[in-house]
């Protein structure tokens, strides 16, 4: 699977707060790599304004890419250049609420998921993820002078 996402669409849909904090964005950045490591799926996350002193591409990971516009363009042109050159539209998803955007993407085969129900199964990713992190906690042995305290304490008493 692979996601072409309106970073400040999908942010103020999800933490609306979040969209004027320093920090927002990367709050935004964490959720979608808890989604990604639970359906290993590709993101391009697609933010308008400038990346402040970084470059116009930013890779998270090799398959987690942050894409600012360039000069005198906005996040609505990056992700229509994106849906206009994707060759593979077998599960390739445009994450928007922008309607222009999602009739395009229909347009050119490509299926356009609203950003309230992508924001659904964001959080239903990030709670599987917590529960699979659950589920992998390795219960380590006791040590030696661990069962010898816990016996002092526990064991019999005469």
């Amino acid at each position: 699977m692979a996601y072409v996402i309106d970073g400040n669409n999908l942010l103020g849909r999800i933490a609306p707060h979040e969209l004027r904090e320093k920090g927002g964005r990367d709050g935004l950045v964490a959720r979608l790599l808890a989604f990604q490591r639970v359906t290993r799926a590709r993101i391009r996350l697609v933010f308008d304004g400038g990346p402040g002193e970084g470059p116009p591409v930013t890779a998270v990971n090799p398959k987690f890419t942050i894409h600012y516009p360039g000069a005198g363009d906005c996040a609505d042109d990056v992700i229509r250049a994106m849906v206009l050159e994707q060759a593979d539209k077998r599960r390739f998803f445009v994450v928007t609420s922008d309607r222009a955007l999602r009739d395009l993407a229909r347009k050119r085969g490509v299926e356009a998921v609203p950003s309230e129900v992508f924001a659904r199964a964001l959080k239903a990713a990030i709670r599987e993820g917590k529960k699979m992190r659950e589920l992998d906690k390795r219960a380590e042995a006791p040590t030696a002078l661990e069962v010898d305290l816990w016996d002092e304490v526990f064991g019999s008493k005469p």
